[in-house]
């Protein structure tokens, strides 16, 4: 049950990271899935635009970016976030940035739990699943 952070390109954050990794244990199990190994490497715009290029070929920038290896129940998966996106994204949304960071936090998860954005009902879908963990959470 393996949860690691990193960060590429930008300093440390300032995060209650075993709060957060209990957070999504949580998550996970209430969705009946369990966390094997999720990684989340949290970096720059620079960054994740060359993931997005090499893995992807996607020539923009995004705050997240999911790579998901999981199997049946059991959730693996490599999930870049860039930070500078989602303090860009915390203002456009008039939201706090500590509230932004969770819900891409959670939105990685998801995808890992198999929700989809892609079309717009999905990303309803997704959207209400966030918002229901925030408030499960109470960040607001």
């Amino acid at each position: 049950m393996a949860i690691s952070y990193f960060f590429e390109d930008i300093p440390s954050l300032k995060f209650k990271k075993n709060q957060l990794k209990s957070w999504l244990r949580t998550i996970a199990e209430k969705e009946c899935k369990s966390i094997q190994n999720l990684n989340y490497i949290f970096c720059s715009d620079e960054y994740i635009l060359k993931i997005n290029k090499q893995y992807l070929n996607h020539n923009y920038f995004t705050d997240i970016i999911t790579f998901d290896y999981s199997i049946k129940s059991q959730i693996s998966g490599d999930i870049f976030i860039s930070i500078d996106t989602v303090k860009t994204n915390s203002k456009k949304f008039n939201t706090r940035f500590i509230e932004e960071f969770y819900r891409v936090t959670f939105h990685g998860l998801l995808h890992t739990i198999g929700y989809n954005d892609k079309s717009k009902s999905d990303k309803e879908i997704m959207q209400a699943k966030e918002n229901e963990y925030l408030n499960y959470f109470k960040i607001q």
